[in-house]
C-alpha cells in the first residue's frame, strides 16, 4: 500500500544540459503576451534576477499601504495650541 507519493521538480535550465538539480524556486517571465513559469534552483534564480528586470504588471494601479488610525496618530503629533497672551 502506498501512503505518500513524492514528486521532485528539477531545475529546467539544468535539465537542458542533462543535469538533475532539484528545483526550489520559480522564475516568472513574459512570453508572447502571457506570463510563464519555469522551475529553477537558487543559483539559476539569482542569475536570472541579475540579468533581467523583475516582471511587474503596470496595468494595475499600485495599492497604497494602509495605516491604522493609531499608527497615524503616533506619526503626526497633535499641533500645539498657541499660548494665550
Amino acid at each position: 500500500m502506498v501512503t505518500e507519493v513524492f514528486t521532485r521538480k528539477y531545475c529546467d535550465p539544468h535539465a537542458v544540459r542533462d543535469e538533475k538539480v532539484e528545483a526550489t524556486e520559480v522564475i516568472q517571465f513574459a512570453w508572447e503576451g502571457t506570463v510563464r513559469e519555469v522551475d529553477a534552483c537558487e543559483e539559476c534564480k539569482k542569475e536570472h534576477e541579475t540579468r533581467y528586470e523583475p516582471l511587474v504588471d503596470y496595468s494595475r494601479p499600485v495599492k497604497k499601504r494602509r495605516v491604522s488610525k493609531k499608527a497615524a496618530a503616533e506619526e503626526k503629533p497633535a499641533p500645539e495650541a498657541a499660548p494665550a497672551e
